[in-house]
């Protein structure tokens, strides 16, 4: 037994090896940096100047989230519900196919694409203009906050998606078919039988949506218009262009703690969920 435990040690060394260099060292050392001056001594300092900076940014992160998680949520529901409870094959393919399409692309690609496509010549509005259905003058251009919503969803639909419509394909058929002979529409289906027992995977599809997002770079930095930006940029501009890696990590520690607020209320309610079924 003793032999057994050993290997099985040696074979998760390498990648708890991996994690601890590459995650929770830098996750320690920045919340100690954020906290601390060069002396050792605690601090809130930093924390302070970063606020006194960048609390509109903050809040405009904060809005920006929330906004594409609501959205992600009305869109993902949708999507899963049609691909689950649709009867027509072909357009259950379709979807299939287009929803998918994200998951493959890289963040910073996705940003790209969309300051291509969501500018005021972009894309999209000369795709409009040359069908006639506008004309130049009344172009507009989509990059800032709602452009950043559009990239934000459109990137983390496919993942949200996936997860929902696997989880809702996974519930027992005879409570939906019971449904059905009873004269349930489609709609009260998804609502009173599917989205209650799918909840704790919607749940999980939204955190982690969450914290993808407000770590992203890129999307902020290539279709954000100036101020009011994001955190992660405020971030890489305190390093780049000061070096300061107190306040940026100072500002990583708000992250942190706006996700960490954001699982503990998930995983509250799910415990008293499951408790209140138990």
């Amino acid at each position: 037994m003793q032999n057994k435990t050993t290997h099985s040690l040696w074979l998760v060394a390498p990648a708890a090896i991996m994690v601890a260099i590459f995650f929770l060292y830098p996750l320690f050392f920045s919340l100690y940096s954020a906290v601390t001056l060069e002396d050792g001594s605690l601090t809130l300092a930093h924390l302070t100047k970063a606020f006194s900076l960048y609390s509109n940014d903050i809040l405009f992160t904060i809005a920006i989230v929330l906004a594409s998680v609501v959205v992600l949520a009305i869109l993902s529901i949708t999507i899963s519900a049609m691909i689950v409870l649709s009867p027509f094959k072909s357009l259950v393919s379709l979807l299939g196919l287009l929803y998918r399409l994200p998951l493959f692309i890289p963040f910073i690609v996705t940003a790209q694409m969309m300051r291509t496509f969501l500018a005021k010549n972009g894309l999209m509005n000369n795709a409009f203009v040359a069908s006639g259905m506008m004309t130049p003058m009344d172009t507009i251009s989509f990059l800032g906050w709602t452009g950043i919503i559009i990239t934000f969803v459109w990137k983390q639909l496919a993942f949200s998606t996936l997860l929902l419509s696997g989880a809702m394909a996974a519930l027992d058929q005879n409570q939906i078919r019971a449904a059905q002979n009873l004269g349930a529409s489609r709609v009260r289906i998804l609502f009173h039988i599917m989205l209650p027992q799918v909840f704790p995977t919607l749940g999980v599809a939204l955190v982690l949506s969450t914290v993808t997002m407000m770590s992203v770079l890129s999307v902020p930095l290539m279709i954000g218009t100036g101020t009011p930006t994001m955190m992660s940029a405020d971030m890489a501009f305190r390093v780049n262009s000061y070096g300061d890696y107190n306040v940026a990590n100072a500002l990583g520690l708000v992250s942190y703690l706006i996700c960490s607020g954001l699982a503990w209320f998930y995983l509250r309610q799910s415990l008293k969920d499951k408790g209140a079924t138990a």
